[in-house]
């Protein structure tokens, strides 16, 4: 007890100050279950939500303030390594070199400048301005803890008066404790209903100094950074003049695969054409693997062809004619037509003897009569489908019968058949091989699907240029590869 007293505190205190909070938990109580009126001051509570508010903005600001200064010194570190890996690359040798290296000193020294004064003008004056608001939150909770005495020691005095057996003692000893508690709620009352309202005021020169002195800081040091940038521009731009033969191209992406279209002419040299005259294909007399003749059908039948039926088409230049190495016969499909090639299977079955005759006028382009159309048809896909692939007959099969999966065999018209996409050359492009297409910056390109999805090389994309499909409508001659790099997506 004796220790107790000399650090000023007693057990009367003590006991005091438990039987204050006790009263006071009690006094609460009663007020939550109606039991007891509580004493209000709507004024003084929209003070007390203004200053959360205003103490949450201020929290608010502070932590991006703090946020914003660490992105300014990441800034500068960054900027530091960049310009000391200029000074690594910038030979001795190279014009400009001890200008550069001023300049990368110039621009530290400035970054350090603006991280310093934004401490000093903006930061440091955040801190001064929340630094009052803890005091004051210490304060408003003092103050409703006196007013629950004040409304505990009302109750008391009240309770004591309308007693059937009156105690004056009691009563007066009441009156006296309700009015030291008031005279304490109201000075403390009285502060904050006047501080409050002013601090809530503050709030707008103090937003407005700060955001000024970020804005000013800000100006000035991108002025000064830029004058930087500029000497440092003048600095490469003297560099560039004595060195401007070794100026830096786009160049496109390496190739690695085998080139399309050389791949394909190497396996046409390659296959055993069938003998002259014989226009089915059948497999060589030493049984090695039969030619893969090319077969071409049309998209849509010509008109002439439904115009009278069982006539003979009249001869066109689009007509087939026989190859002078005695093979297929082949034809250019016209600008309306899309094809569909159909390879032959390197080992194939006997074919009957109605199927070969039938399979080499599709594959010639002759067009059946009208009234015997539909028998040529059902004959074509029944001899593909007996020494056809399953997939290659299915193909077939809808190119003969005028469809495919989703509607006509005839795309649209203004557009070449798969068409996804249009890009736009953003640099000249030399083809290097003749599978490859000629750029000029500016130019369209159509981008369609490649035949094979194994021939695409990354980085490159197959298509025709806008002009030449609007010209010839051929995509077989003026298709060709080139490198996405130097394209961007206009649709």
């Amino acid at each position: 007890m004796a220790e107790m007293g000399s650090k000023g505190v007693t057990a009367g205190k003590i006991a005091s100050n438990v039987q204050k909070k006790l009263t006071r938990a009690q006094e609460k109580v009663l007020q939550k279950l109606g039991k007891a009126d509580e004493t209000k001051d709507e004024q003084f509570e929209q003070c007390v939500q203004n200053f959360n508010k205003q103490l949450t903005e201020g929290t608010r600001l502070q932590k991006d303030l703090r946020t914003y200064l660490a992105s300014v010194k990441a800034m500068h570190e960054a900027s530091k390594k960049l310009n000391e890996c200029l000074q690594e690359v910038y030979e001795p040798d190279w014009p400009g070199r001890d200008d550069a290296n001023k300049i990368a000193e110039n621009n530290d020294l400035l970054w350090m400048d603006f991280h310093q004064k934004l401490v000093d003008q903006a930061l440091l004056t955040m801190d001064t301005y929340l630094g009052q608001f803890p005091d004051i939150k210490s304060r408003i909770a003092k103050r409703g803890r006196k007013l629950v005495d004040y409304d505990s020691a009302r109750h008391h005095f009240e309770s004591l008066q309308t007693a059937k057996k009156k105690d004056e003692a009691k009563i007066a000893k009441a009156e006296e404790e309700l009015i030291k508690a008031q005279k304490v709620f109201e000075e403390m009352n009285v502060d904050l209903q006047e501080e409050l309202p002013s601090l809530w005021n503050s709030r707008v020169g103090f937003y407005v100094n700060t955001f000024q002195s970020i804005a000013g800081l800000e100006e000035n040091f991108h002025k000064e950074m830029s004058k930087l940038n500029q000497n440092l521009n003048d600095v490469l731009v003297s560099l560039e003049k004595q060195h401007g033969s070794n100026t830096f191209t786009v160049k496109a992406q390496p190739r690695k695969k085998t080139k399309l279209f050389s791949r394909l002419r190497r396996k046409k040299n390659s296959d055993n054409a069938p003998a002259k005259g014989n226009k089915s294909p059948s497999p060589p007399p030493d049984g090695s693997p039969a030619a893969t003749p090319e077969i071409r059908v049309n998209h849509e039948p010509e008109p002439a062809s439904v115009a009278t039926p069982g006539a003979a088409l009249p001869k066109s230049p689009s007509q087939p004619t026989e190859s002078p190495a005695g093979g297929l016969p082949s034809r250019e499909p016209s600008a309306a037509e899309g094809t569909f090639a159909v390879a032959w299977p390197s080992q194939t079955a006997e074919l009957g003897p109605a199927q070969p005759s039938e399979a080499s006028e599709v594959a010639g382009g002759t067009q059946p009569a009208a009234g015997a159309q539909e028998p040529r048809e059902t004959a074509a896909s029944e001899a593909a489908s007996s020494s056809l692939p399953a997939v290659v007959v299915e193909t077939f099969s809808a190119a003969v019968n005028g469809t495919v999966e989703g509607g006509s065999v005839a795309g649209r018209v203004d557009l070449p058949p798969g068409f996804m996409f249009k890009v736009q050359a953003q640099h000249d492009y030399t083809a290097t091989d003749t599978d490859e297409l000629q750029l000029k910056a500016g130019d369209v390109v159509l981008v369609i699907p490649f035949q094979n999805p194994e021939e695409q090389d990354e980085g490159w994309l197959m298509g025709v240029k806008e002009s030449d499909w609007n010209q010839h409508k051929e995509l077989e001659q003026c298709r060709g590869v080139f490198p996405e790099n130097f394209t961007e997506r206009v649709q």
